[in-house]
């Protein structure tokens, strides 16, 4: 069986970095690796292809080779898939696709011609998928009847099939599930509250794996929550700070993790002696009645903003998601994320409308209230919301348009990763030895030179570059490149903000005309009763 995997498009979004990822000359920040487990767990005496079209286009001659084309996705992928899909079927291609996006909405998918249906975790529907094709089933939908994977079980990944070159960073996962119970939160139904992980020694081979391959960059711990289980994150940890040592740092890790990881000084610890640098929070808002709304109630028992800075001085660089949205948030809600941002230095924050995804508990409360205003999500930032809020539309819009506006105007983004970085230079780091330094690219060089031209010689960003580099040189020499990394961000987001103010007004304009014109007929209906 020769299998063609195939990873549809991302839309231009927060994450895209396509501007700042061109300066390394990189296609995209992270590989499929939902797809490069799904080889590893199909039969290998199968053939494999991929092909991820963010990086590049499917030729003719793999379209030819294929007998069985393979497609996963997230919601926000959905045009591309679809399109995929569509493109495949027109070939007589047999098609089975599966991940996020298929296993919440099937229906949407089977419209357009697939196959097979792989839903749920691969681990337990891969293998009734198998045993279909031995049997020629032409059709099928493969679901685990609630059941989730022990993922100790879960093989290497087949990263042979990944072109390294392309990606910023590469991607492995320690576990599913999260113990939390956020309302918006599709996290929990696909994964479950019960956060599984894989053994140590099991995580440590796939990094043995990448290292024997030649990865020598930043590696990124996709696990929704990688403190979930703070046992087992530990003991993970504590084998792999020798493996680290023994290795000379070849890697550095980032990850996602709820806000209770400033409670857990250790744990932070643990982290930054294995190379640790930076982490994503889900803070959401500000503004404790939203979260209490939402049932993020884990980020009501302490002070954020303190959270903020005991993990940053901890020494690991602070990302955060920001909503906008909330049921009974007051006027102003944008402001106040603004205002929470920049007294807490965070350089990146991820700002987004809230969305009610399928089969969340959002999703099926507003379905029983009657306030979805369409069956489809999407979690891209240049998306209105999909259901009824509790203050006008409009209002939220404007306020969500002007804070994302601020949020990324050059000046204050430089100021707050300046002020992060002399924070992060405050903690203890491991010492990598001579060993652990990396030799010099080129590419990362002229990136650097770039960064440099642009922020420092052509904007009006000029003075701050410079006093900021200096002051950064003075205090934390070592953080040099890496703030320089981060003050890369901003070539993306000065024209996504652009992006994000023309499709969100547009679409406000278009909503608020169609509003018009409903009232308009409701009107003539009365006068004509």
């Amino acid at each position: 069986m020769k299998v063609l995997l195939v990873y549809p498009l991302f839309p231009k979004s927060f994450w895209s970095f396509e501007k700042t990822l061109a300066l390394l000359d990189r296609k995209a920040m992270l590989p499929p690796l939902g797809l490069v487990t799904v080889a590893a767990i199909l039969p290998q005496e199968w053939e494999y292809k991929l092909v991820d079209r963010n990086i590049r286009q499917i030729t003719q001659a793999e379209w030819d080779w294929a007998d069985l084309v393979i497609l996963s996705a997230m919601i926000v992928q959905k045009e591309d898939l679809l399109e995929q899909i569509r493109e495949a079927k027109k070939r007589g291609k047999l098609v089975a696709v599966g991940g996020p996006y298929p296993t919440a909405l099937p229906n949407e998918v089977t419209d357009v011609g697939a196959d097979y249906l792989i839903l749920d975790e691969g681990e337990i529907t891969l293998p009734l998928f198998v045993e279909a094709i031995a049997q020629g089933k032409k059709t099928g939908m493969f679901r685990s009847g609630g059941e989730k994977p022990d993922v100790t079980n879960t093989p290497i990944p087949r990263f042979d099939l990944l072109e390294f070159d392309a990606y910023a960073e590469m991607s492995v996962q320690f576990s599913r599930g999260c113990p939390f119970q956020c309302e918006f939160c599709d996290i929990i139904v696909l994964y479950g509250r019960k956060p599984r992980t894989k053994k140590p020694e099991q995580l440590l081979a796939e990094l043995d794996r990448l290292y024997e391959l030649g990865w020598r960059r930043s590696i990124f711990m996709v696990d929704d929550n990688f403190i979930g289980n703070k046992r087992n994150v530990k003991l993970f940890l504590q084998e792999l700070q020798p493996w680290m040592v023994a290795h000379q740092y070849p890697f550095s890790f980032a990850t996602e993790a709820s806000v209770d990881l400033a409670q857990d000084q250790a744990l932070m610890d643990l982290m930054v002696v294995c190379n640790f640098g930076a982490v994503f929070l889900g803070i959401e808002t500000p503004d404790e009645e939203s979260l209490a709304v939402t049932q993020k109630f884990q980020n009501t028992r302490d002070s954020l903003s303190e959270a903020v800075e005991k993990i940053t001085r901890s020494g690991l660089r602070v990302m955060a998601g920001f909503i906008i949205g909330f049921d009974g948030e007051k006027t102003g809600a944008g402001g106040r994320i603004v205002k929470f941002v920049e007294q807490t230095s965070i350089p990146t924050a991820l700002f987004s409308m809230l969305q009610a995804l399928p089969d969340t508990a959002l999703w099926h409360r507003l379905e029983k209230e009657g306030r979805l205003r369409s069956k489809s999500a999407n979690i891209n930032q240049t998306t209105l919301m999909n259901f009824v809020p509790t203050r006008p539309l409009a209002e939220i819009a404007s306020e969500y348009v002007e804070a994302f506006w601020e949020l990324y105007e050059p000046s204050r983004f430089l100021d707050r990763a300046y002020r992060h970085y002399r924070i992060l230079g405050e903690a203890t780091y491991p010492k990598k030895g001579k060993g652990g330094k990396k030799p010099l690219d080129l590419k990362v060089l002229k990136a650097l030179l770039t960064i440099c031209w642009r922020q420092g010689m052509l904007r009006n960003t000029r003075w701050q570059f410079w006093r900021n580099l200096w002051s950064m040189y003075q205090h934390n020499p070592g953080g040099v490149s890496s703030y320089l990394a981060v003050c890369a961000q901003i070539e993306h987001f000065l024209e996504y903000r652009q992006i994000v103010r023309d499709q969100i007004e547009a679409q406000v304009a278009e909503f608020q005309a169609a509003e018009a014109k409903l009232k308009r007929e409701e009107a003539a209906m009365q006068v004509a009763a």
